[in-house]
C-alpha cells in the first residue's frame, strides 16, 4: 500500500471481511488485521488489491494508519473487546478514535468511552445492520460518541452505509457515549418482537387451512407487495421453497425438518431489561423473547401436549381469502405497536442518560440496510417529524388513528379465531392487550394502590385533591 490507510478493521469473520470490502469497494484504504494469521493470508488471497492491506502484527497495523488513527473492532462483544482494546492503546496517541462495532452491552460502551476518554483516546460505539450482505453492500449505522470522533467518521460511514427511501445514507450521530449501541440494542429488539409476528402468522396460515409451505410462501409473497413489504416478510418465500437436500427419496421442504427451537444472543433480553428499569412497556418485545424462551423447552412441550390431545380445534368460520385479509391487517397494527413500543423506549432513554437522539433520523436510517428495513417506516419518520407528535407516543398520531381504525377490529377477531383453534399468538396478543390499555381513560390501577396501602401502608393519590393519603382500611365504619 503506497498511502496511510484511512480505516483499520480488526476481526476477519464475516461482518468484518465484508465491511472491509465495502470501504475498499468505495475507494478507501483499509488495513485488516485478525488474530490469527492465517485468516488474514486468506482474506488478502480471496479479497486482496490495492485499497487492502494485510498487517499480521497488532504494532504494524497501528503504524499503517493516518492520523487520527480510525479503527473499527469486529470481533465478539464482551472480553474479546476489551482484550483488543489493551493491545491497541500502547501504539495509539492522543485523538486516535476506536470504534466498536460489534453488538455490546451499553453499560460497557459507557465506561469504555469513559475510561478511553481520560487518556485522550475516542471511542465509538456503532450499531451495524444488515448481516453479511449489508456489511459488504450498504449496512444501517448507528454511530454514537464524541461529537469529534463522529466528524472524523463521518465522510466513510456515509460511503459505506445504505441508502433511504430517498437516496441518503442510512447514518446519523445517534448521540454522546453510549447512545449508538443503545440504539442498536433496541432495533434488535423491534426484530424480535417482528420476527415473532411472522412465526405466529406463519403457524395459523399451516392450519386454515393445512397446506404445504410453498403455499404459505405465496400468501407472504403477495403481502410483501402491500403494507407490509419489509425485508423481513421478503425472505420468508425463499425459506419456506427451499427444498431439503438431504432428503432425496421425496421432495421434502426444509422447514419442516428445521427443530423448533428459537436461539438468542441477548440483546433482546437486554432490551426487555432495560425497558424495565426505566418503567417502559414493550409487552411485543418482551413476549417475543419469552416465547423464544418457550420454544428451547421443546421437550416439555412434547410432553405437555400429549395430555391435552382431546382439545380438538375450532372449524374455522371464515373464507381463505377473508381470513388472510384479517391476518395480513393484524399483523400491520402489530407491527406498527412494537415499533411504537421501541420509539418509546428511545424517547425515554433519551431523556435519561441525556442523549440528544433524533427519533425522526432512526426511521429514516433503519429504511436501508438493517434487518427491519420496511415500507412503514417512511410513515414513521413523517410521524415523529411532525411537531406537534414528535414528542408523543407514536399510536398518539393521526396516522396511528387513521391505520388502527379497521385493523384493531380484525386484531380482536383473529385472537378470537386463535384462541378457539389453540394456537399460541402472544405478541399478537400483547399487541391488542398494549393497545386496550393505552386507550382506556381509567385504569383499574387504583384498586392495585388501594391493595399496597393496605397491606404495606404505601400510601396513594386521590383525583380530587393534591397530597398523599393512608387509610386504615380494615377500621369498622
Amino acid at each position: 500500500m503506497k498511502t496511510s490507510a484511512q480505516i483499520g478493521i480488526i476481526g476477519l469473520a464475516a461482518m468484518g471481511s465484508n465491511l472491509a470490502r465495502n470501504f475498499a469497494n468505495h475507494k478507501v484504504q483499509v488495513a485488516v488485521y485478525n488474530r490469527t494469521k492465517e485468516r488474514t493470508e486468506q482474506f488478502i488471497s480471496n479479497h486482496g488489491n490495492e485499497y487492502i492491506e494485510g498487517c499480521y502484527d497488532i504494532e504494524g497495523f497501528v503504524q499503517s494508519l493516518e492520523h487520527p488513527r480510525k479503527i473499527i473492532l469486529m470481533v465478539q462483544a464482551g472480553e474479546a473487546v476489551d482484550a483488543v482494546i489493551q493491545q491497541l492503546v500502547p501504539s495509539l496517541k492522543r485523538g486516535d478514535i476506536i470504534i466498536d462495532g460489534g453488538n455490546s452491552q451499553f453499560h460497557d460502551t459507557y465506561m469504555r468511552e469513559k475510561n478511553l476518554g481520560k487518556i485522550g483516546i475516542h471511542f465509538m460505539g456503532c450499531g451495524i445492520s444488515g448481516g453479511e450482505e449489508g456489511a459488504l453492500k450498504g449496512p444501517s449505522l448507528m454511530p454514537g460518541g464524541s461529537p469529534e470522533s463522529w466528524k472524523a467518521l463521518k465522510p466513510y460511514l456515509e460511503k459505506i452505509a445504505a441508502k433511504d427511501f430517498k437516496g441518503k445514507p442510512c447514518v446519523t450521530h445517534i448521540g454522546t457515549d453510549a447512545a449508538g449501541h443503545y440504539v442498536k440494542m433496541v432495533h434488535n429488539g423491534i426484530e424480535y418482537g417482528i420476527m415473532q409476528l411472522i412465526a405466529e402468522a406463519y403457524n395459523l396460515l399451516q392450519i386454515w387451512p393445512p397446506q404445504p409451505a410453498p403455499e404459505i410462501a405465496k400468501i407472504f409473497e403477495k403481502w410483501n407487495k402491500g403494507k407490509l413489504n419489509s425485508f423481513l416478510f421478503s425472505i420468508v418465500p425463499p425459506i419456506l421453497r427451499k427444498v431439503d437436500d438431504v432428503e432425496t427419496r421425496s421432495k421434502t421442504y426444509l422447514i419442516d425438518r428445521i427443530l423448533d427451537t428459537a436461539e438468542q444472543k441477548g440483546t433482546g433480553t437486554w432490551t426487555v431489561q432495560e425497558a424495565l428499569d426505566l418503567g417502559i412497556a414493550i409487552p411485543n418485545i418482551a413476549e417475543a423473547v419469552f416465547a423464544r424462551a418457550i420454544s428451547a423447552r421443546n421437550k416439555e412441550r412434547e410432553t405437555i401436549s400429549e395430555n391435552f390431545s382431546f382439545m380438538a380445534p375450532h372449524q374455522k368460520t371464515h373464507s381463505v381469502t377473508d381470513f388472510h385479509k384479517i391476518l395480513e391487517n393484524a399483523l400491520h397494527i402489530s407491527i406498527l405497536l412494537t415499533y411504537a413500543q421501541g420509539f418509546d423506549l428511545l424517547k425515554t432513554a433519551a431523556e435519561k442518560y441525556n442523549w440528544k437522539i433524533n427519533l425522526a433520523e432512526i426511521a429514516r436510517i433503519w429504511q436501508g440496510g438493517c434487518i427491519i428495513r420496511a415500507k412503514v417506516l417512511a410513515d414513521i419518520q413523517k410521524t415523529l417529524t411532525n411537531k406537534k407528535s414528535s414528542q408523543e407516543l407514536l399510536l398518539n398520531s393521526a396516522y396511528f388513528v387513521k391505520e388502527s381504525k379497521t385493523s384493531i377490529e380484525d386484531l380482536k377477531e383473529l385472537l378470537h379465531l386463535s384462541s378457539e383453534t389453540f394456537v399460541a399468538t402472544p405478541v399478537l396478543s400483547a399487541s391488542l392487550n398494549y393497545f386496550n390499555a393505552f386507550q382506556t381513560w381509567c385504569s383499574p390501577a387504583n384498586i392495585i394502590q388501594a391493595m399496597r396501602d393496605s397491606f404495606g401502608a404505601h400510601t396513594y393519590q386521590r383525583t380530587d385533591r393534591k397530597g398523599t393519603f393512608h387509610t386504615d382500611w380494615n377500621e369498622k365504619h
